[in-house]
């Protein structure tokens, strides 16, 4: 295998990873924020850290295939508002180090990976926002170790426990299996339904993936989710959600239901999770699966409103 454009390296852990170099992120817009690390695993992990030391905290997680830049539109009105958001990219993604073995990545290892990440930050008690695999880590996370959040809202996303999630998940799972490259910047394009993504935001979610070799993570997420009785996470999936069936802290549902991929997950979490009974639940329209992108400003002042 070929490096186009750096020479993998080994952790201290043993796993064989390549990193983006800096230079790819030199021009991202509307992204001023530098970077800081920390050691995860043997891996280097990035995040943002961003508005006052001493405002609440809110966790914001990505999924597939994008990093922190998808939170660039709400992040500006979250610290306006008085918010510290901290802003992980998840190993594998942005400017976080990437494995090139897909066997390295799993649904356990990646729950393991933010568990560590938090405590390598000291995470104070927080708001967790999250989306797409954000979601599948942080609410394991959340149902493993709650006393880490006072207050959770998710968009888009799910807790699948070993049954279908629907033809738009199967159709997107092929789709990532067999696609040549991964041009993360079309695929957005693509999901997005309220905006059109200009030419420097497609780069910018190109920019971590200058090759395959980087790639090891996006693709291997698709076959994580756990969908059938064989995969891996169906028993902690369903042990999470016993803990949902009983969280009475706030939860709240932020969602596209024009996703055709999960639009219509949501519904299980208002009915099932104690928490979200009379909470101000939205819907976006319209909107597609990367609501962040589509309708960002609108999520962040549902969830200041919601915080405040």
């Amino acid at each position: 295998m070929v490096l186009a454009m750096a020479e993998a390296m080994t952790s201290s852990t043993g796993i064989v990873f390549v990193r983006t170099p800096d230079e790819r992120f030199a021009a991202i817009p509307d992204f001023p924020y530098e970077p800081v690390y920390v050691e995860v695993d043997g891996l280097r992990m990035a995040y943002v850290d961003v508005g006052p030391a001493t405002g609440s905290v809110v966790l914001l997680l990505h999924g597939e295939p994008t990093w922190g830049f998808l939170y660039r539109r709400m992040i500006p009105p979250l610290v306006e508002a008085g918010f510290r958001c901290l802003v992980p990219d998840l190993i594998g993604f942005g400017r976080s180090d990437k494995p090139v073995d897909r066997s390295i990545y799993t649904y356990a290892r990646h729950v393991a990976w933010m568990k560590e990440f938090l405590d390598a930050i000291e995470l104070p008690s927080a708001t967790l926002f999250a989306q797409d695999w954000g979601g599948l880590i942080g609410l394991r996370v959340a149902a493993e170790e709650p006393d880490r959040f006072h207050r959770i809202a998710i968009g888009n996303t799910g807790l699948p426990v070993g049954k279908s999630i629907g033809d738009g998940f199967d159709g997107w799972l092929h789709a990532s299996q067999t696609m040549d490259f991964m041009d993360a910047g079309r695929m957005l394009q693509r999901a997005t339904q309220a905006r059109e993504l200009t030419e420097g935001e497609m780069d910018a979610y190109r920019a971590p993936f200058p090759d395959e070799t980087y790639m090891a993570g996006a693709r291997q997420f698709p076959t994580l989710v756990p969908i059938t009785p064989d995969h891996g996470g169906v028993a902690e999936n369903l042990a999470a959600w016993e803990v949902l069936d009983r969280w009475d802290k706030p939860f709240l549902t932020l969602w596209c239901p024009g996703d055709p991929v999960l639009g219509r997950l949501h519904h299980e979490f208002i009915e099932r999770v104690p928490g979200a009974a009379d909470q101000p639940h939205q819907e976006f329209e319209p909107g597609g699966h990367f609501l962040q992108d589509d309708r960002g400003e609108d999520v962040a002042a549902a969830l200041i409103d919601w915080m405040t």
